[in-house]
């Protein structure tokens, strides 16, 4: 086969380099100049919010027939990848909006759909409840309990760390239906803030990501219609491990930009601050740093890509399990972003660790990419039983 010197097998599409140019326009001029002072003050980033909802950034991934763009995994990571670059808080919006309604896009009834995805697509919010205080990595664990009644089930409970909890409308919910059957007794739910019995309590003051709260749902005699059930009865479980391996390149694309910020604010002060009479970018060692940095961001960069894109056609293209690359790109990406943001901190010398530079929020922010939606220490557990057998 001879060399064809058009052939880009690494270039994105037009319409993604399109997108890409889009959300970067939108995410510097509308979501940057409030980033700070959404981290100072823990505040929910209203202004992004209202941005990406206008642009109908919010929630990308909804399908079009349920007034969403229709936007593939590959664009969805693209956009919170360029939030994230700026604002690693409001990069939260779009990421926990997936996060919130892939269980439902996969699993859910058409009828569920047509309740729950317009109002996402018009700016509602949607979480993911899986973790409790006694059942995080161990999510089977969970003592959350539904039980029916008529036409409803009444969920008693509580749920903790769920992100975006109190500015969400929807909540994807994983209750034990079937106390005697372990993992295969959990079924998902949608629950509504509007539900009775339904309550948000206990916020987290927390490292980074201020901006995106976190908190405590309890459930008490909370009635949810039966209809609101996503797929058949003890089928919760399987449906949170598949949206993990949907959505945990979403998290690996939010690692990804904020490293890659971090990068760009690095190179821009190196090639300014001087030393010893001449810039810090003309030493060897500064550039030693920097193509350290640019190798694991553009080596992160086509993992979580190629990631997107299996997840998106179901199946990776080499015969192995979906989830063996989900997890394997969000770590990666996220070690990454911790130790991109660590050394682009140590470029800016005593002004890396001040409030005068975004990159301090950016290091601080980063570290939590290595904890939810799957521990790196429980994605590497992931990659090793896959690989295994």
């Amino acid at each position: 086969m001879g060399f064809n010197p058009d052939f880009e097998p690494f270039r994105l599409p037009d319409e993604y380099i399109a997108l890409r140019e889009a959300i970067r326009d939108l995410a510097e001029q509308q979501i940057a100049p409030y980033a700070k002072d959404v981290d100072e003050n823990e505040r929910f980033p209203q202004e992004a919010l209202d941005a990406l909802n206008a642009a109908g950034f919010n929630a990308i991934h909804v399908p079009e027939e349920f007034g969403g763009q229709g936007g593939d995994s590959l664009a969805a990571v693209i956009v919170i990848e360029e939030v994230a670059r700026v604002c690693g808080s409001s990069s939260l919006i779009p990421a926990v909006n997936k996060l919130g309604t892939m269980g439902l896009i996969l699993q859910g009834s058409d009828e569920l759909k047509k309740e729950v995805l317009p109002d996402i697509a018009n700016g509602a919010l949607a979480s993911y409840a899986l973790t409790e205080r006694e059942a995080g990595s161990d999510a089977a664990a969970m003592k959350t309990r539904a039980v029916r009644d008529g036409d409803d089930w009444v969920i008693n409970g509580s749920k903790c760390f769920i992100t975006n909890g109190g500015k969400s409308t929807w909540y994807t919910v994983m209750a034990v239906t079937d106390p005697e059957a372990g993992a295969r007794g959990i079924s998902a739910f949608m629950v509504n803030k509007d539900d009775p019995g339904f309550s948000v309590s206990g916020y987290e003051h927390k490292l980074g990501i201020k901006g995106s709260p976190t908190a405590e749902l309890l459930f008490e005699d909370c009635r949810v219609p039966a209809s609101r059930m996503i797929g058949e009865e003890g089928t919760g479980f399987k449906t949170a491990l598949q949206t993990l391996d949907h959505t945990r390149p979403t998290i690996g694309a939010q690692a990804l930009g904020i490293a890659q910020g971090a990068f760009d604010q690095a190179v821009a002060y190196v090639k300014e601050r001087k030393q010893f009479g001449k810039a810090i970018a003309d030493f060897q060692n500064t550039q030693f740093m920097l193509a350290d940095m640019k190798m694991k961001i553009d080596a992160a960069r086509l993992m979580i890509y190629t990631a997107a894109s299996n997840a998106e056609r179901g199946v990776a293209e080499d015969g192995a399990k979906l989830g063996l690359m989900a997890a394997g790109s969000k770590a990666f990406a996220s070690d990454v972003a911790m130790e991109v943001t660590v050394d682009a901190v140590q470029l800016l010398g005593g002004y890396g660790f001040t409030r005068d530079f975004p990159l301090e929020r950016m290091m601080r922010d980063a570290k939590i990419t290595q904890i939810y939606e799957g521990t790196n220490q429980i994605c590497r557990m992931v990659m090793g039983r896959q690989i295994l057998g």
